[in-house]
């Protein structure tokens, strides 16, 4: 997936990360996320390794994203 495709998805409609070189489609996670939509809003069509791991995400969470992956 080009970071052309993945910068067109940064609205609340379509929400896509790249964490650790892959993509994310967090839209439907964006309700449930415990620390809140926006934050992932903001880091949307874009790179999100860096909040991604300055947060200190669980092993949970990080199980959870697997649900989410679209490509690399």
């Amino acid at each position: 997936i080009s970071m052309q495709e993945i910068a067109a998805h940064k609205s609340s409609e379509s929400c896509w990360l790249v964490i650790n070189d892959k993509v994310y489609d967090v839209t439907k996670f964006l309700e449930e996320h415990p620390g809140g939509e926006e934050v992932l809003l903001e880091q949307a069509g874009g790179y999100a390794t860096e909040p991604f791991e300055d947060v200190g995400h669980s092993t949970d969470a990080r199980e959870l994203m697997a649900k989410y992956l679209i490509g690399e």
